[in-house]
């Protein structure tokens, strides 16, 4: 049986109708600077050396390098740590299922184990990360051999989206593309390519609460063909619901003509956002699924006039994709609720985790400029969505500024290596290497409009994100806007009865 604090853990599931087609349903139950490196965009035709002999990651192998330099890393990871993680992801790859339950509940061991990896985290640690959330796994299912070949024929590929019992077909599929053709065309033809069949695909990898798109960005940012093809048949069985999203806010601005130069701010709009009542209010706290069954159910026309306000140009995408990076990280940080202690939204932090890989995707070579852009702004409005879909809390930048951390002024480092010990399945140490990243991301644009969390905040809150797991009543909130979420988060020193 799988642990209730598991569940507890786990942001979303497919849970399948009669038919087998999946639904996405929310889950219930000055210091020193430390040595880490931040690859800046100018490295943009460095970043994905071609792979030699040595380097044998393909689309069946996983091979991890100490010497790689993802979009952040601490330097001088051992060998015996690039070893173990490569092992154990590869005993994953071939032994473990995308989802641990049949109701599509993800496997987070991909997430967890690269992210300690590039903390630097010991080989001991990397082994424990695994074994920690090994025993719930589920094994992968047969395979059928006829359908694999099926799928080749575009129109017979789109009968088996959107149902979780296809995941092994398609990841079988994937790795033939890929062995084939490589893994830059493959993931550019079936999900870049701006035909209906990359965009269904597109759609379907911001589902889940983002899952297919942040397993796509650890593949690309580490360079691991295997972990891309997950990726890719991840994204194929997910629900394409967001579509209501992201095609109807693009035929909006086809009809408006929104100007780039006139986009507001992210956190403006969050701020319209937040005091347009209609659409603040549009998710309730029983909606199976806030934003499909709250936002695109009550107020879709509100949310896509807002959606449709943020455009952009490929000049600008240094610069916006720091902002997406700095908002996320502002609402979900300071979605606090005094007199309670500091906690963080459980799927706010999906936003967060998944930003470090746009900066991956910024230096990727094998996307053109229109396709970044278009995937941030993708990104951007699945952003806006995600905090109005929690109950459109208000945002506390001075419980931020204010927060006195139990253990004292702690160093990046430090906060590295307790989050590297922490007992987890990789959201607390994901959330703070984004926040590390975001820091490095940010830094230029300091004092710009729009660039709310800057200096010291930026470890401050990485620091408070530890804490809030270890202070008891839950590792994160879930919906942060509504009263019940905090109903079993202790109580703030001084405020208890």
């Amino acid at each position: 049986m799988i642990p209730r604090s598991v569940y507890i853990r786990t942001a979303s599931s497919l849970r399948s109708n009669r038919a087998g087609i999946p639904k996405t349903t929310t889950a219930r139950a000055v210091h020193t600077r430390p040595s880490f490196h931040f690859r800046p965009v100018q490295e943009n035709f460095t970043r994905f050396p071609k792979y030699s002999a040595r380097n044998m990651a393909t689309a069946s192998t996983i091979k991890l390098e100490a010497a790689q330099k993802p979009a952040f890393y601490v330097p001088d990871i051992s060998e015996e740590s690039a070893k173990v993680a490569s092992q154990l992801l590869q005993e994953n790859h071939e032994k473990h299922h995308i989802f641990f339950n049949q109701e599509g509940f993800h496997n987070h061991i991909v997430h967890h184990l690269l992210t300690l990896f590039a903390l630097k985290a010991s080989p001991a640690e990397i082994q424990k990360g695994y074994d920690d959330n090994l025993s719930y796994q589920r094994p992968v299912v047969a395979l059928d051999p006829a359908i694999v070949e099926d799928m080749r024929n575009p129109e017979r590929f789109k009968t088996y989206l959107g149902r979780e019992r296809y995941y092994n077909d398609y990841l079988v599929f994937f790795k033939e593309e890929i062995k084939n053709k490589g893994w830059e065309a493959v993931v550019t033809e079936y999900v870049f390519k701006g035909d209906e069949r990359a965009d269904d695909m597109l759609v379907r990898m911001f589902g889940g609460f983002l899952h297919p798109i942040i397993h796509l960005g650890f593949g690309v940012e580490f360079q691991q063909p295997a972990i891309i093809a997950e990726s890719l048949a991840q994204a194929a069985v997910h629900d394409d619901w967001m579509k209501a999203l992201f095609i109807d806010t693009e035929e909006a601005i086809k009809s408006n003509g929104s100007d780039p130069q006139k986009t507001p701010s992210l956190v403006s709009l969050l701020e319209k956002m937040r005091a347009d009542k209609t659409l603040s209010s549009s998710a309730h706290w029983k909606d199976g699924n806030k934003i499909r069954d709250g936002i695109l159910k009550r107020a879709p026309k509100e949310m896509i006039q807002y959606a449709s306000q943020y455009v952009i140009t490929p000049d600008q995408l240094e610069e916006k994709t720091a902002e997406m990076i700095n908002a996320t990280v502002y609402y979900t940080s300071t979605a606090q609720h005094p007199p309670h202690v500091p906690k963080f939204d459980f799927f706010y932090m999906h936003s967060v985790n998944s930003s470090i890989f746009f900066s991956a995707f910024l230096n990727a070579p094998f996307l053109t400029a229109t396709q970044k852009t278009r995937l941030l702004e993708w990104k951007v409005r699945c952003d806006l969505a995600m905090y109005v879909s929690r109950g459109s809390p208000p945002l506390l930048l001075s419980d931020i500024e204010n927060y006195t951390p139990p253990r004292g002024d702690e160093s990046w480092s430090e906060v590295f290596e307790r989050v590297n010990r922490l007992p987890d399945d990789g959201h607390t140490c994901k959330l703070v290497r984004a926040l590390a990243n975001g820091e490095k991301a940010c830094k230029p644009f300091e004092g710009k409009q729009g660039f709310a969390i800057q200096g010291e905040l930026w470890r401050k809150i990485a620091g408070m994100v530890v804490d809030s797991v270890q202070v008891g009543g839950g590792h994160w909130v879930r919906s942060c806007g509504f009263e019940e979420a905090w109903a079993d988060v202790p109580l703030r020193e001084g405020a208890k009865l």
